[in-house]
């Protein structure tokens, strides 16, 4: 059975899904390229659980797609690229540069997590109650990227 949702949920819904499953794919891709190059440093365990989250994340979203009828972004070819060259990038710059790179991405990513949060709140709470869920655990897994970087020194590229 379809559950219906007015044109309002689902243009925030459509937006939301979209945009984060494009930024999940984005940060597989940066993990992956940053491996290529770091995968038997000190840092090459810590990228690794970095990148088994992120494959989980956008394996949610990739569920919920076809669950909500939300089409992805064309520009998804593009953003693999870009995001494995930029992981590839600052792998070779070295492991600081790479927890810089992670510092940065999840700072941004943790205030958008954010952004959305409220403004599922705001438009109604119980019926985005599960996707809410999924976001406040998304966002607290991306700042703990985003501590993990500083730990790691990220502070000290020069």
């Amino acid at each position: 059975m379809t559950r219906r949702i007015s044109r309002r949920t689902k243009v925030l819904l459509d937006r939301l899904i979209r945009v984060d499953h494009a930024g999940e794919l984005g940060a597989k891709c940066i993990y992956e390229g940053q491996l290529a190059v770091l995968k038997n440093t000190k840092s090459g365990p810590i990228l690794q659980h970095m990148l088994e989250q992120e494959k989980h994340h956008l394996k949610t979203f990739e569920a919920l797609i076809p669950m909500n009828r939300v089409r992805p972004t064309a520009l998804l070819p593009i953003f693999r690229v870009g995001a494995y060259a930029l992981g590839v990038a600052t792998g070779l710059l070295g492991e600081k540069s790479a927890m810089a790179c992670t510092v940065a991405v999840e700072s941004v990513v943790g205030n958008h997590y954010n952004d959305q949060i409220r403004e599922l709140l705001q438009a109604n709470p119980k019926a985005h109650a599960e996707l809410l869920e999924i976001l406040k655990q998304f966002r607290d897994e991306e700042m703990e990227h985003h501590y993990t970087g500083l730990a790691n020194e990220a502070e000290m590229v020069r």
